[in-house]
């Protein structure tokens, strides 16, 4: 597996990394040996990851907000020193329904962790990935950031948005010999997925089953992607070996075409 790759030496901050996809990251750079700083909004799940983990940095805050954002950067310095790679992996699911159904509370709070808080994060973190020898930073977005999404406009508008980012930035931060990516998983399985698809059965009226086989039958080899798998990747693209792939919006979603 990928994440045998030694990171030591190597300074790494995951957003939203106490649970789910970011949780994964995390156990994976950290038995790598990069010295790794996370952050979220769940101080419960930080506490046990740092339990779990020992020497992993932890820090409160909300991507989507300014100053929580700077008060996350001056942990970084104080406790990495630095940052080679930044993963941008916060985000959330937003609201179930079709247009004419959503609030424009949902759509904005959406938009704001999604996109905004990548914005909020790479901007403190450029003049640091500046000083790195080898800076990446890696963008979450989505299946859904290249293909509709019936019934998740304000998240698959979001997920698009971070393919646009992370193409301008690596262009503007290339000279600077900075790489940067987006990781599009599809469907991952999990206890989100599983609220996702028991939300879009409720606002269908159709049954929850026949919406989770839609959910697992929609990749070409027939399955859903793991955490595991998306680790892999992102380990991957922060690696050396990866060092000339910059720009790329990097699908690890057994070839998802229609997504329901």
């Amino acid at each position: 597996m990928f994440e045998d790759v030694d990171y030591r030496g190597k300074k790494v901050l995951i957003t939203a990394g106490a649970d789910g996809l970011g949780l994964e990251m995390t156990r994976c750079f950290h038995r790598a040996g990069a010295s790794v700083l996370i952050c979220d909004i769940d101080e419960a799940r930080l506490a046990q990851a740092a339990q779990d983990l020992p020497g992993l940095h932890t820090a409160m805050a909300d991507v989507a907000d300014e100053e929580s954002v700077d008060k996350l950067f001056g942990v970084v310095q104080e406790k990495l020193g630095g940052l080679d790679v930044l993963v941008n992996n916060a985000g959330i699911a937003g609201p179930t329904g079709f247009v004419e159904t959503l609030s424009k509370a949902d759509w904005d709070r959406t938009l704001a962790v999604n996109i905004t808080g990548q914005f909020l994060c790479a901007r403190r973190a450029v003049p640091l990935l500046k000083q790195s020898k080898a800076g990446v930073m890696i963008n979450l977005s989505s299946a859904a950031g290249h293909l509709g999404f019936p019934g998740r406009s304000a998240y698959a508008a979001s997920k698009w948005a971070v393919i646009g980012f992370t193409k301008t930035l690596a262009l503007e931060l290339g000279p600077y010999g900075i790489r940067v990516n987006a990781i599009l998983p599809g469907a991952v399985e999990g206890p989100r997925i599983r609220a996702v698809i028991e939300a879009k059965a409720r606002a269908l009226g159709r049954p929850v089953e026949e919406i989770a086989a839609q959910y697992e039958g929609q990749a070409a080899l027939g399955r859903m992607v793991t955490a595991r798998d998306v680790a892999n990747l992102v380990l991957f693209n922060a690696s050396e070996a990866a060092g000339n792939i910059s720009g790329q919006a990097l699908a690890v979603d057994g070839f998802t075409q229609k997504l329901y």
